[in-house]
């Protein structure tokens, strides 16, 4: 149902230097630049996420409450991704572990966004 989430940056190439890494560790890649806003995807067709400068020319802001959800295919995988997040200058906002149906670790990016690599237990 989601075709892709956007999370903004003030500085798209800092920003650009760890989404290209970490979004790498589950396979992928850049797939639109615009030099505002960059798409990230597997591939065509696929869910994607947007990181960019905010269109209104205002500070990008990290909004309470808000959270991306990076869908892995493993628990090790999560795990991967969170300690690949740590590694690029991201912040801990919860080691990997069980929550319930889901496995995986949160974090924030360079921005304060929060994000979590997860798989659905079971």
């Amino acid at each position: 149902m989601i075709g892709y989430t956007t999370l903004g940056t003030n500085n798209l190439d800092k920003a650009l230097g760890f989404y290209d890494a970490l979004l790498g560790e589950i396979g992928a890649k850049q797939i639109m630049n615009d030099g505002r806003m960059v798409i990230y995807a597997k591939e065509m067709g696929q869910p994607m996420l947007g990181v960019c400068t905010p269109y209104d020319g205002k500070s990008a802001t990290a909004g309470n409450g808000t959270m991306v959800a990076l869908n892995v295919d493993s628990k090790e995988t999560a795990e991967k991704v969170y300690k690949k997040a740590l590694e690029l200058g991201g912040t801990d906002e919860g080691e990997p572990g069980s929550r319930g149906a889901v496995w995986g670790g949160y974090f924030r990016d360079l921005d304060g966004n929060k994000l979590f690599a997860f798989v659905m237990e079971g």
